[in-house]
């Protein structure tokens, strides 16, 4: 029997993403990818993957899974939600930023997100999935990657490369991220950022922007005053990065994310820094974004820190049974042993 995920329920929008699908925007194929990269390398280093690996992304409400493989040890990240695990007559909530090991049979649920739209749940060894263009992320638009090119349905049944955990260590992060949005969401001046008004450009930067319904994997609409181009809203298409702000004719900033297109005619007011992607990729509906224009040099300095911040992080993750040790000496519920010599 080929070891399995089977989906009892997909949740709202569950996909298969990686880092993304790099080398071919030349060729108009976008990166996908994960919505918050951070939160999945999480996931993964959590039951002992690379940090890149392919993990279940959940938007907004979660799958019910069931386990067809001998074990399976899995974690969650990108939310404070926790996973209900049932089987064997027994259930328990299993907090997020832990591995948990599973067996066959046992059903994981996963409630809608209360403080995130997007987490990640990986599992050990990863998914016996073929990389397409050298990527295993679902790019829904165009119909390939992931699983069958689409999100997950109720009876599909995801392949993965182990029948069996082995000996992995049950993981832990003691102190997870925060994951509140901040108040300013920093950005970097647009290539074509002499196309908008003075008046424009300081609506843009003082003015609170809310996270329109119109918002998927591709793109974020915001909502808010108008910005005014000082010729017109359309130019010659040229490229476009994750965490562009363009503004179509109807003036209202639109954020292009991981499924965004290669190319646009739309001016870009700015560009969203590296380091604020992930909060913009867990943002939700009806969540207020405010910017704050940064310089590159100042963007490069957030994007070190943020780097040493991740590596902080990935370095706290210990075993299960070293963290609760550590948790009893703290509460002075236990001491030292002492023996006679």
């Amino acid at each position: 029997m080929s070891a399995s995920l089977q989906i009892l329920d997909p949740g709202l929008h569950t996909t298969i993403q990686d880092r993304g699908r790099f080398g071919y925007q030349s060729a108009g194929v976008p990166v996908s990818g994960a919505l918050d990269a951070d939160s999945l390398a999480l996931a993964n280093a959590l039951v002992g993957n690379v940090p890149d690996e392919a993990a279940l992304e959940i938007r907004y409400t979660g799958p019910t899974i069931a386990i067809n493989a001998d074990q399976a040890l899995i974690a969650l990240a990108g939310t404070s939600a926790s996973l209900a695990i049932s089987g064997d007559g027994e259930s328990r909530s299993v907090p997020p930023y832990r591995s948990i090991r599973v067996r066959r049979g046992s059903r994981i649920a996963l409630p809608a997100l209360s403080d995130s739209t997007t987490a990640y749940l990986a599992v050990a060894g990863g998914f016996d999935i073929a990389p397409v263009l050298g990527s295993r992320s679902t790019y829904v638009r165009g119909g390939f990657g992931g699983f069958q090119g689409r999100g997950l349905q109720a009876g599909d049944e995801i392949p993965l490369r182990s029948e069996s955990a082995g000996e992995r260590d049950e993981l832990v992060l003691s102190t997870p991220p925060l994951l509140k949005l901040p108040s300013r969401i920093r950005v970097v001046p647009g290539p074509q950022i002499e196309h908008f008004t003075d008046e424009a450009l300081e609506i843009f930067n003082r003015s609170d922007w809310r996270i329109g319904e119109k918002t998927d994997r591709m793109g974020m609409r915001l909502e808010g005053p108008r910005l005014r181009h000082r010729h017109g809203h359309d130019i010659v298409s040229d490229g476009i990065v994750t965490g562009s702000v363009q503004v179509p004719g109807t003036g209202q900033p639109i954020i292009l994310l991981a499924d965004r297109q290669t190319t646009g005619g739309y001016p870009k007011i700015a560009t969203i820094i590296s380091s604020d992607l992930g909060d913009i990729g867990r943002a939700r509906i009806g969540d207020i974004l405010r910017f704050d224009m940064v310089t590159a040099a100042e963007a490069q300095t957030a994007r070190e820190k943020h780097v040493s911040r991740q590596k902080q992080l990935l370095a706290a993750i210990a075993p299960i049974g070293t963290y609760i040790i550590d948790r009893l000496y703290q509460e002075n519920l236990i001491s030292g042993v002492y023996g006679d010599s």
